[in-house]
């Protein structure tokens, strides 16, 4: 039997398909999404008081007819707990649901949807070509990542994000889908960039900064002290948000519409907890805020993300996240006009992001993307000091520690 004299082989065909497939669904998704964002941008001020709360009757009716959807904990079980094994035919309530419930202004992003249903897809490829087992969940982790890709435009940050998002300590376990994973989210962001001609450059244009001496490395650590502690504020104030939707009675379009009409007030109030935070990030950096002004704003937006996620709304948390963070490193760069507003923002973002997600490596890649951060070092410092001093009890509830 002739051998094969190169590592070229059917899987990694089998991979690249995977990300193809991923691709075009990530571009397709993100067109939509893109048209229903910009009809809904014509409503502001009072009008939201009567859109938000529609929106979210209408969401939660998709959810009370083609069933719940899970979130990003439920996809973590199912890798663990069920084989690797996604289900499709959760897919239409959470495409459709998440669609209204981002575009229409809710505080979570496309990232949740996203990753369910790639993933998902690996699942589906892995039983036309007869996979099981660890072949089975490697399909699926690597679709996940696909779609981690194709939102932050990062295919190494991508295949980390899915491997670290499920844990919480130890950071990896199923090391044997990193190469699949790197392949399927490589083939998945030549696709959707070639579609869409977004995710080439840096999302957010920070102005440049240079590492200049080891006290950057030892402002990078306070900041992520600061970013560590807002992860406390944040992922308390969303268990208390929690509790108050609980306490509401059945069926679950009463919780959505509430949840709409507390979104309409938030972001009538305060227009730029409007939406999961891609644009307004970069109204973030390029504006010239008062100190008062941001740290209200980033109460607003974790009540934002609290009721987004807990009153039913479909989506994720991480650019939100990112948003709180910007917004509490341009703050500290205003009362300490000596620090460097750049360095600032970005470790506060990742130190945070870290603290609720338990994602350090993933997070230092992701940013160092998301804002042209060539440097990033100090990133990974703050990331690691959101990740050592994060709550013992992960935020994800089902992220698991390896034994």
């Amino acid at each position: 039997m002739k051998r094969n004299p190169v590592n070229l082989t059917r899987s990694v065909f089998l991979w690249a398909m995977l990300g193809i497939i991923c691709g075009l669904f990530g571009a397709s998704y993100w067109i939509f999404l893109s048209y229903m964002m910009v009809g809904f941008e014509y409503f502001s001020g009072h009008s939201l008081l009567i859109i938000m709360p529609l929106a979210g009757l209408l969401i939660g009716l998709l959810i009370h007819w083609l069933g719940n959807p899970g979130e990003i904990g439920l996809i973590i079980d199912n890798i663990h707990l069920n084989g690797g094994r996604l289900p499709m035919n959760e897919n239409p309530s959470m495409i459709l649901s998440s669609l209204i419930s981002i575009a229409s202004g809710g505080s979570a992003g496309p990232e949740a949807p996203m990753v369910q249903v790639t993933g998902s897809i690996g699942t589906w490829l892995a039983d036309r070509f007869q996979l099981s087992g660890e072949a089975l969940r490697t399909l699926s982790i690597a679709g996940m990542a696909s779609g981690f890709t194709v939102l932050f435009g990062a295919p190494l940050g991508g295949t980390f994000f899915a491997l670290e998002i499920l844990h919480h300590q130890n950071v990896v376990e199923y090391f044997e889908a990193i190469l699949p994973a790197v392949v399927a989210s490589c083939a998945s962001y030549t696709i959707f960039v070639a579609i869409t001609q977004l995710g080439i450059g840096p999302t957010w244009h920070f102005p440049q900064y240079n590492v200049d001496s080891l006290y950057d490395f030892g402002a990078a650590i306070a900041y992520g002290i600061v970013g560590a502690l807002m992860g406390w504020l944040f992922i308390a104030i969303f268990r208390s948000v929690g509790r108050l939707f609980d306490s509401l009675p059945s069926p679950i379009y009463v919780r959505t519409t509430l949840a709409g009409l507390g979104l309409g007030v938030l972001s009538a109030l305060f227009p730029l907890t409007r939406f999961f935070g891609e644009h307004q990030i970069e109204k973030i950096v390029e504006g010239n805020f008062s100190l008062g002004f941001l740290l209200t704003l980033v109460l607003a937006k974790v009540f934002a993300i609290s009721t987004t996620i807990n009153g039913g709304w479909r989506g994720g948390i991480i650019i939100p996240l990112f948003f709180i963070g910007a917004c509490l490193g341009k703050a500290i760069a205003i009362i300490n006009p000596a620090s460097n507003e750049t360095l600032a923002m970005i470790c506060v973002m990742a130190a945070l992001n870290s603290t609720v997600t338990r994602t350090p490596i993933s997070t230092t890649l992701l940013l160092a993307k998301l804002t042209g951060f060539s440097t990033f070092t100090p990133i990974l410092f703050a990331s690691l000091v959101g990740f050592f001093l994060a709550p013992r009890s992960p935020f994800i509830s089902s992220q698991r520690k390896i034994d």
